[in-house]
Protein backbone atom coordinates (compact mmCIF):
# COMPACT_ATOMS: atom_id res chain seq x y z
CA UNK A 1 0.00 0.00 0.00
CA UNK A 2 1.14 3.51 -0.84
CA UNK A 3 0.79 5.99 2.04
CA UNK A 4 2.30 9.09 0.41
CA UNK A 5 2.47 9.89 -3.28
CA UNK A 6 4.15 12.90 -4.90
CA UNK A 7 3.55 13.41 -8.61
CA UNK A 8 6.47 15.51 -9.80
CA UNK A 9 6.40 14.80 -13.51
CA UNK A 10 4.16 16.29 -16.13
CA UNK A 11 4.47 17.18 -19.79
CA UNK A 12 6.51 20.41 -19.82
CA UNK A 13 5.21 23.66 -21.17
CA UNK A 14 6.82 24.70 -24.43
CA UNK A 15 6.94 27.94 -26.42
CA UNK A 16 3.47 29.30 -27.15
CA UNK A 17 1.73 26.74 -24.93
CA UNK A 18 -1.06 27.85 -22.65
CA UNK A 19 -2.93 25.96 -19.96
CA UNK A 20 -5.30 24.29 -22.46
CA UNK A 21 -2.30 22.88 -24.38
CA UNK A 22 -0.84 21.43 -21.20
CA UNK A 23 -4.22 19.99 -20.23
CA UNK A 24 -4.47 18.13 -23.52
CA UNK A 25 -1.07 16.52 -22.95
CA UNK A 26 -1.34 15.94 -19.21
CA UNK A 27 -4.93 14.72 -18.89
CA UNK A 28 -4.01 11.27 -20.19
CA UNK A 29 -0.96 11.05 -17.95
CA UNK A 30 -2.84 11.97 -14.77
CA UNK A 31 -5.90 9.85 -15.62
CA UNK A 32 -3.65 6.81 -15.84
CA UNK A 33 -1.79 7.71 -12.67
CA UNK A 34 -5.06 8.27 -10.81
CA UNK A 35 -6.39 4.85 -11.84
CA UNK A 36 -3.16 3.13 -10.79
CA UNK A 37 -3.12 5.03 -7.50
CA UNK A 38 -6.72 3.99 -6.85
CA UNK A 39 -5.78 0.34 -7.33
CA UNK A 40 -2.66 0.21 -5.14
CA UNK A 41 -2.77 2.99 -2.55
CA UNK A 42 -4.02 3.02 1.00
CA UNK A 43 -7.40 4.74 1.36
CA UNK A 44 -5.56 7.16 3.68
CA UNK A 45 -2.89 8.03 1.11
CA UNK A 46 -1.82 11.68 0.97
CA UNK A 47 -1.30 12.85 -2.62
CA UNK A 48 0.67 15.91 -3.70
CA UNK A 49 0.72 16.96 -7.36
CA UNK A 50 3.52 19.30 -8.42
CA UNK A 51 3.47 18.87 -12.23
CA UNK A 52 1.85 21.90 -13.88
CA UNK A 53 -0.86 22.86 -14.28
CA UNK A 54 -0.79 21.41 -10.78
CA UNK A 55 -4.29 22.28 -9.58
CA UNK A 56 -5.98 20.79 -12.63
CA UNK A 57 -3.68 17.76 -12.71
CA UNK A 58 -4.52 17.12 -9.05
CA UNK A 59 -8.23 17.30 -9.85
CA UNK A 60 -7.90 14.88 -12.80
CA UNK A 61 -5.92 12.45 -10.62
CA UNK A 62 -8.51 12.69 -7.85
CA UNK A 63 -11.39 12.11 -10.26
CA UNK A 64 -9.71 8.89 -11.45
CA UNK A 65 -9.15 7.64 -7.90
CA UNK A 66 -12.73 7.61 -6.57
CA UNK A 67 -12.02 5.36 -3.58
CA UNK A 68 -9.56 7.90 -2.12
CA UNK A 69 -11.13 10.82 -0.22
CA UNK A 70 -10.88 14.09 -2.19
CA UNK A 71 -9.43 15.91 0.83
CA UNK A 72 -6.34 13.69 0.55
CA UNK A 73 -5.27 15.47 -2.66
CA UNK A 74 -3.42 18.76 -2.89
CA UNK A 75 -1.36 20.69 -5.42
CA UNK A 76 1.73 22.82 -5.03
CA UNK A 77 2.19 25.99 -6.99
CA UNK A 78 5.26 27.05 -5.01
CA UNK A 79 7.09 28.23 -8.12
CA UNK A 80 4.45 30.90 -8.72
CA UNK A 81 4.48 31.95 -5.07
CA UNK A 82 8.27 32.29 -5.25
CA UNK A 83 7.97 34.42 -8.38
CA UNK A 84 5.43 36.70 -6.69
CA UNK A 85 7.60 37.02 -3.60
CA UNK A 86 10.73 37.72 -5.67
CA UNK A 87 9.07 40.50 -7.69
CA UNK A 88 8.19 42.33 -4.46
CA UNK A 89 11.65 41.73 -3.00
CA UNK A 90 13.36 43.15 -6.09
CA UNK A 91 11.07 46.18 -6.07
CA UNK A 92 11.73 46.92 -2.39
CA UNK A 93 15.42 45.93 -2.38
CA UNK A 94 15.29 43.08 0.12
CA UNK A 95 15.97 39.36 0.01
CA UNK A 96 12.97 37.24 -1.09
CA UNK A 97 12.94 35.64 2.37
CA UNK A 98 12.00 39.07 3.81
CA UNK A 99 8.65 38.93 1.95
CA UNK A 100 5.92 36.81 3.53
CA UNK A 101 2.27 35.95 2.94
CA UNK A 102 2.22 36.67 -0.80
CA UNK A 103 -0.42 34.28 -2.12
CA UNK A 104 -1.29 32.84 -5.52
CA UNK A 105 -4.91 32.04 -6.31
CA UNK A 106 -5.91 29.85 -9.22
CA UNK A 107 -4.03 27.55 -11.50
CA UNK A 108 -0.49 27.76 -12.82
CA UNK A 109 -1.39 29.82 -15.88
CA UNK A 110 -1.92 33.33 -17.15
CA UNK A 111 -5.21 33.43 -15.22
CA UNK A 112 -3.63 33.03 -11.78
CA UNK A 113 -3.98 35.96 -9.38
CA UNK A 114 -1.08 37.03 -7.16
CA UNK A 115 -2.65 38.44 -3.98
CA UNK A 116 -0.70 40.76 -1.67
CA UNK A 117 -3.62 41.56 0.65
CA UNK A 118 -1.85 40.00 3.63
CA UNK A 119 1.74 40.20 2.40
CA UNK A 120 4.41 41.73 4.61
CA UNK A 121 8.02 42.87 4.25
CA UNK A 122 10.36 42.05 7.14
CA UNK A 123 7.42 40.53 9.01
CA UNK A 124 5.58 43.72 9.82
CA UNK A 125 5.45 46.26 7.01
CA UNK A 126 2.42 46.15 4.72
CA UNK A 127 3.47 45.48 1.11
CA UNK A 128 1.51 48.45 -0.22
CA UNK A 129 3.42 50.69 2.18
CA UNK A 130 6.78 49.03 1.49
CA UNK A 131 6.41 49.18 -2.30
CA UNK A 132 4.83 52.62 -2.33
CA UNK A 133 3.30 52.11 -5.77
CA UNK A 134 -0.27 50.84 -5.77
CA UNK A 135 -0.49 51.15 -9.58
CA UNK A 136 2.47 48.76 -10.01
CA UNK A 137 1.06 46.27 -7.48
CA UNK A 138 -2.33 46.24 -9.20
CA UNK A 139 -0.96 46.27 -12.75
CA UNK A 140 2.53 45.34 -13.88
CA UNK A 141 3.22 43.19 -10.79
CA UNK A 142 0.21 40.98 -11.51
CA UNK A 143 0.98 40.74 -15.23
CA UNK A 144 4.65 39.94 -14.57
CA UNK A 145 3.83 37.11 -12.17
CA UNK A 146 1.11 35.74 -14.48
CA UNK A 147 3.38 35.77 -17.54
CA UNK A 148 6.73 34.87 -15.91
CA UNK A 149 6.70 31.26 -17.12
CA UNK A 150 5.99 32.32 -20.70
CA UNK A 151 8.72 34.96 -20.61
CA UNK A 152 11.29 32.43 -19.34
CA UNK A 153 10.37 29.98 -22.10
CA UNK A 154 10.57 32.75 -24.71
CA UNK A 155 13.99 33.82 -23.43
CA UNK A 156 15.39 30.29 -23.65
CA UNK A 157 14.21 29.44 -27.17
Amino acid sequence: DVDVCVFLGAFPRGPGMERKDLLAKNAGIFKTQGKILDSIASRDVKVVVVGNPANTNAWVTQQCAPSIPPQNFTALTRLDANRAQNQIAMRVGVQPSAVSNATIWGNHSSTQYPDVSFARVNGFKDVYEAVGDKTWLQGDYIKTVQQRGASIIAATT
